[in-house]
């Protein structure tokens, strides 16, 4: 059983754990005749992402399928670590756990299907993507209006800045800013 309101749990955070189809995409993938693959990520969810490492907060993806497009858009989002091919999503939460020191109660994790419920159910805060399977949403702590890879990470992201006083700190650090 998870202690605190939502509020409370959202501000001890200081790891994401992202899904990548579905969560950071919208779920599709592409393919084209030479044998890639295109995936679709949102600028707004990637702009946050940014603005919470900058502030020395940790992001890790955790995917069930491996590919080199997850590996450029980690690179340039600062997130780390990447763990790929990972269908079975427990071992890699042990792994990040373990990598970074960081307690399960101080860790977010989002999540779009089944895969990822045993993430959610393991962290101190389960987010399900508006768009995600009924199961899955049925035991997030919060499922939110944005759905996968159209501006979920962002939704939640602000929350938890918001709930760690960090938010408006840096907006009115924006404002500040003239010519």
């Amino acid at each position: 059983m998870k202690s605190g309101t939502l509020t409370e749990r959202l501000a001890k955070v200081e790891l994401l754990i992202l899904d990548v189809d579905g969560v950071l995409t919208d779920g599709r993938i592409v393919y084209d005749d030479a044998g890639g693959e295109i995936r679709f990520f949102h600028v707004r969810d990637g702009s946050i992402l940014k603005l919470w490492t900058s502030l020395g907060k940790r992001a890790a993806i955790i995917s069930g399928r491996r590919s080199k497009i997850v590996e450029r858009r980690a690179l340039e989002l600062d997130l780390s670590p990447v763990y790929q091919g990972y269908p079975d999503k427990l071992p890699a939460l042990r792994r990040v756990i373990a990598d970074t020191g960081i307690a399960p109660d101080r860790i977010c994790a989002f999540g779009d299907d089944l895969p990822d419920l045993p993430i959610l159910r393991n962290v101190g805060v389960g987010i399900a993507v508006a768009d995600a399977c009924a199961e899955l949403c049925e035991h997030a702590d919060y499922v939110t209006k944005r759905p996968g890879g159209r501006g979920a990470v962002r939704e939640v992201v602000e929350m938890i800045l918001k709930a760690q006083g960090l938010f408006q700190t840096r907006l009115t650090g924006w404002l500040a800013e003239v010519l």
